[in-house]
């Protein structure tokens, strides 16, 4: 009787354990918020330096480009379930930084005018999906 208990009972808990160890493999990596981490840093980043007025162009470059080195992973990061709309909002989003890139801005002025259209196309699709 005891055995048949013990047995009961380890069977209970390895079934719990198992669940457990399913659920935490199913959740994966948050690899979509890290993604939006980046950008938000960069974007901050810009931010700041146009608040502070020191628009140095070599920081101004290197921000633009992991903005647009980390745009392009937000279908991915997303996933492909997401609607056509979403495809489209991501596309506005690298266009969007392809010309603030190409842009070399040296100046706050400039960065302003040339960050707009990016942070255009992120509200945007920020209203529609999040």
């Amino acid at each position: 009787m005891r055995a048949l208990l013990l047995v009961i009972l380890g069977l209970a808990i390895g079934a719990v354990g198992a669940t457990s160890a399913l659920s935490a493999l199913r959740q994966g990596t948050p690899f979509h918020k890290g993604v939006m981490a980046v950008m938000d840093h960069h974007v901050d980043a810009l931010r700041a330096d146009m608040r502070a007025n020191t628009c140095e162009a070599k920081s101004v470059a290197m921000h633009l480009d992991r903005l647009r080195e980390t745009a392009s992973d937000v279908r991915e990061a997303f996933g492909t379930d997401m609607d056509a709309g979403f495809g489209q909002a991501a596309d506005r989003l690298s266009s969007s930084l392809d010309e603030a890139v190409a842009a070399a801005p040296a100046s706050c002025a400039a960065l302003s005018t040339a960050l707009r259209p990016v942070g255009e196309a992120c509200q945007s699709c920020h209203r529609q999906y999040r």
